[in-house]
């Protein structure tokens, strides 16, 4: 008997597996952009909700404070930045709105741009941080 023998490489195999290599490539090109864009999209956001709960956390601590009698604005600023994260003490602004008597309805804004928050990635896609703003708002009764 006598063995069969397979050619190891014919031309016909060789050009197919370069057209093969050729296209993955071009796969790679059309969708790594995509790809990038999302992954950019992901960190900008993440960064964003935690600077959102940050905030918010702020804002419910001025909150406890502006409820207590005698507060005053000064008090409340000082409670909010100092529950803030640093980078954000300098570009905080806090507004204290409510009634002076028992039982009023006391409401702490705490804003900040979202540039300070998270760097400015999608900007090339047309989404811009440029004037946006982050806001925290809580309301409680004062005792």
């Amino acid at each position: 008997m006598v063995p069969i023998r397979y050619p190891s490489s014919s031309p016909a195999r060789r050009v197919s597996a370069r057209r093969r290599t050729g296209l993955a490539t071009a796969e790679l090109a059309l969708t790594l952009p995509i790809l990038l864009i999302v992954l950019m999209a992901i960190f900008e956001f993440s960064l964003l909700f935690l600077a959102r709960g940050e905030l918010v956390d702020a804002s419910r601590e001025g909150a406890r404070v502006a409820a207590l009698p005698g507060a005053n604005q000064e008090s409340v600023e000082w409670a909010v930045r100092e529950n803030v994260a640093p980078r954000f003490r300098n570009a905080v602004v806090v507004d204290v709105s409510g009634g002076a008597q028992s039982g009023d309805v006391i409401t702490v804004a705490v804003r900040v741009p979202m540039r300070s928050a998270s760097p400015d990635l999608l900007w090339p896609v047309g989404y811009s941080l440029k004037d946006q703003t982050l806001v925290a708002e809580t309301r409680i009764l004062r005792e």
